[in-house]
C-alpha cells in the first residue's frame, strides 16, 4: 500500500481528493482517513496539531478566515474542522486536529489526531505550542518529531510570554529540533506570514533532516535495534521504522490496530484485545495472494516479524522491564528531553511569573470559596441577563408585531382568503415573532457573558471545583464542562461529551445533560420567576428572580449528580476514572472575538434553529387550535385527555400539551400555552409581564403552578434536536429512549411531590 494523493484528471466540479488511499494493499479494503477536497495536485494539506489551550483554534481561524467547514472523521463521532488559505499562489488546506497531549492516545479525539499525523500523509504538520508553558508542550512536539521531519513548530501566545517576562530563543530551539520554529500571536495576526513561509519551505523540501531520535535506556535501544530491520523491510519508507518498532514492542492495542488498518502490515499475532499486552494469533488476519506468497516461504516476513517482537520483549523481560514499566520509561525519557531543551531555550526574568495566577487559583478553586464564587458569578450573569433583557425584548416585540400589521394588509390586499391569512400571520408569523422577541435579547446578553468567562479561562476552574462531586456520583469530572456547554444548547452539550474517554461515563453525561436548562428554557424560567416568585419582593424583584433562576440551576446540578449516581449503580455500573485537567493561564479577554463567537456562532445559531422549528410548529398549533371536531378544537380534545394526569403533577392539560407540542424546540412552550388559553385560536400579544400574569392567573395559575412548570421545564424530555444528536452520538435508539424517559420521569416525580405538599 502506498500513501499517495489521488491525482490524474479531476472530476468536473469535484477537483481532487487527498487522504489515505487503499491502493494495492493486498490486504483487503482499508478504512480511509477523511478526504480533503483540493482543486489541484499542487495544493498542500497541512495538519494543525497541539495541546488544548494553546490557541490552536484561534490560529486556525486567523489563517482560514471564513473559508472553513466541519465534518466527521469516518468511523468516529469526532468533528474535524477544515479550511484553506492561499499563499504565494498556492492553496493550503488546513485540518484542525483535536487537541491532544500525547500520541499515545486513549480518547476518540486523540486517536483521530494521532492517526492523521501518523498515517494521513500531510505535507506539513504544524505543532502549536504555548510560549508561557513551552516545556510541557514540547512533549507532543518530540513525539511528532520521532515520526516525521515535515514539521513546523509554532510558538504561539508570544505576547503573553513577553508580559510574563519569559524569553524564548526560537533560533536555538529550531537548531535543536531540526525544524523551523516560528513565534506568533494568533489573536493579533502577528507572525502568520512567517509561519506561512516556513510551512511552504518545509512542504517543498525533497529531503529533510529526518525524524528526531530520542535515546532511551540501553536495553530498550537493543530491543529496538533487534526489531527495526524487520519493520523497515515491511514499512518500505511509509512510516518511521524506529517509531513503529517501538510501538510494536510496547504493544499498545490502539496503535497496533492503526498500523494494521492503515499500513496493511503488522504481525499476524496482533491482538485487538486491550486487556493484556500479550501477542496472540489474530484470527481475522486477511489471508491474500500476497500473504500466501510469503507464507509459502519457510520464514515469511510476517512470521519473522512476530518472532522478532517476541525476542525484543524477551530482551526487556530479562532486564526486568515489564510492559507497564516500559511505558513509564518511554514517557519519562520524553519528559526529561523536553525539560533539557526547555532549560536551554527558555529564560525567566522573574521566577514568580505565574504567581498572580496561582494566587487567584488559591481562592477560586479553594474548598471554602470555590463553590460560593462560582455561584456568585453565575448569579451575576443571570441577574444581568434578566435585568437587561426586559426593555429590548419589549421593543423588539413591539416592532415585530407592528410589522405584523403591514404583512396582514399586504396579504389582504392580494385577495388571499381569511383562513390563509390567519394561518400565515396569526399562526406562523406570530409564533416566530414571539420566539425572536423572547429569545434574542436574553441570548444576546447571556452568551457574551458566558463566553467572557470561557475566554478568561474560568470554565476549567468550574470543572475542578465540581470534580469531587462527580467522583462521588461515580461520574467523570469532565462532565462539568459538558454541563456548561448545555447552558447554551443541550445538543452542543451532548456533542461535548466526546471529551470523556470512558464509554460508561460518556453515556452518563449524555443521558443527564438535559438536566441543565438550555437557552430555550431560560425565557420560561425567567418570565415565571419574575411574575410569580419575585412578585412580593418589591424593588428587589430582579434580585429575587435571579435567586429563583439560580436555585433552579443548582437544583439541576444536584439532580444531575443524583441521577448519575443511580445510573452508575444500576444500568451503567462501574468505577469513576481519573483524568488530568489542565488549568490554563488567565488571559485578557478580547471583546471583538467574544462578540463574534457569542453572537454569530452561538446566539444566531440557536436562534436560527428555533426559528426554523417555530414556523412549522406555529402552523401545526394554529391548525390544532382552529380545526374542530364536534364543536371542540383538536387542541382542546388533546388537552382534555391529558388533564387528569397533568393535575396530578401540578399542571393542567394545556400546559402538558404545550410541552409535548414543544418537542421541536423548548422556546415555543410558553407561546403554545398562551395560544391554548385564547378562544380565538391565535397567539396573545402581551405588552408586559403584568399582562402575561393576568392571563395566566385568569386560567387558574398559582405560584405552585408556576413552580411546577419551572420544575417540569427543567426536568422533561430533551428537544427533538438533542434527541437526534443523542441518537447520532450513541448510535442507539435504546439510549436515546433512556435519555427521553429519565428526565421526564424525574420531572413528573418532582412535580407530583411539590403539588401534593403545597397544592
Amino acid at each position: 500500500m502506498s500513501l499517495t494523493r489521488k491525482t490524474g484528471r479531476p472530476t468536473p466540479g469535484k477537483g481532487y481528493t487527498v487522504g489515505l488511499t487503499s491502493q494495492s494493499t493486498g490486504f483487503g479494503t482499508l478504512k480511509e482517513m477523511p478526504g480533503i477536497h483540493v482543486a489541484s495536485p499542487g495544493d498542500m494539506v497541512i495538519a494543525l496539531a497541539g495541546n488544548p489551550n494553546t490557541g490552536k483554534s484561534t490560529l486556525f481561524n486567523s489563517l482560514t478566515g471564513l473559508r472553513q467547514h466541519t465534518g466527521n472523521w469516518p468511523g468516529k463521532t469526532v468533528v474535524n474542522a477544515q479550511g484553506k488559505y492561499r499563499h504565494k499562489g498556492r492553496d493550503h488546506h488546513l485540518v484542525d486536529l483535536p487537541g491532544t497531549y500525547s500520541l499515545l492516545a486513549n480518547s476518540a479525539e486523540e486517536e483521530a489526531a494521532r492517526d492523521f499525523i501518523c498515517f494521513g500523509d500531510p505535507d506539513v504538520t504544524v505543532v502549536v505550542t504555548d510560549a508561557t508553558c513551552l516545556e510541557r508542550n514540547l512533549n507532543l512536539v518530540l513525539q511528532i518529531r520521532e515520526i516525521t521531519d515535515r514539521v513546523v513548530v509554532c510558538v504561539n501566545l508570544m505576547d503573553e510570554a513577553g508580559r510574563k517576562k519569559i524569553r524564548i530563543d526560537l533560533e536555538k530551539l529550531s537548531h535543536i529540533l531540526g525544524v523551523p520554529v516560528v513565534g506568533t500571536n494568533a489573536r493579533k495576526n502577528k507572525g502568520l506570514d512567517s509561519l506561512k513561509d516556513a510551512v511552504q519551505q518545509v512542504a517543498g523540501m525533497n529531503r529533510g533532516a529526518g525524524p528526531m531520535k530520542i535515546l532511551y535506556d540501553e536495553t530498550i535501544e537493543r530491543a529496538i535495534g533487534h526489531l527495526q530491520p524487520a519493520v523497515e523491510k515491511l514499512a518500505a519508507g511509509r512510516i518511521n521504522s524506529r517509531w513503529a518498532a517501538l510501538r510494536m514492542i510496547e504493544g499498545e492495542a490502539g496503535i497496533l490496530e492503526s498500523l494494521r488498518r492503515y499500513l496493511g502490515f503488522g504481525s499476524p499475532h496482533d491482538q485487538d484485545d486491550a486487556r493484556n499486552d500479550e501477542i496472540a494469533p489474530c484470527k481475522d488476519f486477511v489471508r491474500t495472494k500476497e500473504y500466501a506468497r510469503y507464507e509459502n516461504d519457510d520464514t515469511s516476513r510476517y512470521e519473522t516479524l512476530g518472532g522478532k517482537i517476541d525476542e525484543a520483549r524477551a530482551l526487556l523481560a530479562e532486564a526486568g522491564i515489564s510492559a507497564e514499566s516500559l511505558r513509564d520509561i518511554l514517557v519519562s525519557s520524553i519528559v526529561k528531553t523536553a525539560e533539557k531543551i526547555s532549560r536551554e531555550v527558555v529564560s525567566f526574568e522573574t521566577e514568580n511569573h505565574n504567581m498572580l495566577d496561582r494566587r487567584i487559583d488559591r481562592i477560586v478553586t479553594s474548598r471554602t470559596w470555590g463553590i460560593p464564587i462560582m455561584l456568585a458569578l453565575l448569579g451575576l450573569v443571570f441577574w444581568i441577563t434578566i435585568k437587561g433583557a426586559n426593555y429590548p425584548s419589549e421593543l423588539l416585540a413591539e416592532g415585530l408585531f407592528r410589522v405584523q400589521g403591514y404583512l396582514s394588509d399586504l396579504i389582504m390586499r392580494a385577495g388571499a382568503p381569511s383562513w390563509l391569512h390567519d394561518m400565515l400571520i396569526l399562526g406562523m408569523y406570530r409564533t416566530l415573532a414571539w420566539v425572536v422577541s423572547v429569545m434574542l435579547p436574553p441570548m444576546a446578553i447571556f452568551f457574551p457573558l458566558f463566553t467572557l468567562l470561557e475566554d478568561l479561562g474560568y470554565l476549567p476552574r468550574v470543572a475542578f471545583n465540581l470534580d469531587n462531586f462527580f467522583k462521588k456520583a461515580c461520574a467523570h469530572g469532565k462532565q462539568a464542562l459538558t454541563m456548561c456547554m448545555g447552558f447554551g444548547c443541550n445538543a452542543a452539550g451532548v456533542i461535548a461529551c466526546r471529551i470523556i474517554d470512558s464509554p460508561r461515563e460518556r453515556l452518563i453525561a449524555t443521558v443527564t445533560n438535559n438536566f441543565v436548562p438550555c437557552n430555550g428554557r431560560f425565557p420560561t424560567l425567567i418570565a415565571l420567576s419574575a411574575i410569580f416568585i419575585a412578585e412580593a419582593a418589591g424593588r428587589f424583584r430582579s434580585l429575587a428572580a435571579t435567586a429563583s433562576v439560580l436555585g433552579v440551576i443548582v437544583l439541576g446540578v444536584v439532580i444531575t449528580l443524583v441521577i448519575s449516581k443511580i445510573l452508575s449503580k444500576t444500568i451503567l455500573k462501574g468505577l469513576p476514572s481519573s483524568f488530568a485537567l489542565e488549568l490554563p493561564p488567565y488571559r485578557k479577554p478580547q471583546p471583538g472575538r467574544i462578540l463574534v463567537r457569542s453572537l454569530l456562532d452561538r446566539t444566531l445559531f440557536v436562534l436560527g434553529r428555533a426559528v426554523m422549528v417555530a414556523a412549522p410548529a406555529g402552523l401545526v398549533i394554529w391548525l390544532m387550535a382552529n380545526v374542530s371536531v364536534n364543536g371542540i378544537s383538536l387542541l382542546e380534545h388533546c388537552a382534555g385527555s391529558l388533564d387528569p394526569l397533568a393535575r396530578l403533577i401540578g399542571l393542567d392539560g394545556y400546559i402538558l400539551m404545550a410541552f409535548i407540542l414543544g418537542l421541536p424546540a423548548n422556546e415555543i412552550v410558553i407561546p403554545i400555552i398562551l395560544m391554548s388559553y385564547m378562544s380565538a385560536g391565535t397567539m396573545l400579544e402581551p405588552q408586559s409581564l403584568d399582562d402575561l400574569r393576568l392571563l395566566l392567573v385568569n386560567n387558574g395559575w398559582t405560584w405552585v403552578t408556576a413552580v411546577c412548570v419551572m420544575l417540569f421545564s427543567l426536568n422533561h424530555f430533551p428537544c427533538a434536536t438533542t434527541l437526534l444528536t443523542i441518537r447520532k452520538e450513541t448510535g442507539s435508539w435504546k439510549w436515546t429512549g433512556i435519555a427521553f424517559l429519565v428526565p421526564t420521569i424525574a420531572g413528573m416525580i418532582l412535580c407530583f411531590i411539590v403539588a401534593r405538599l403545597f397544592g
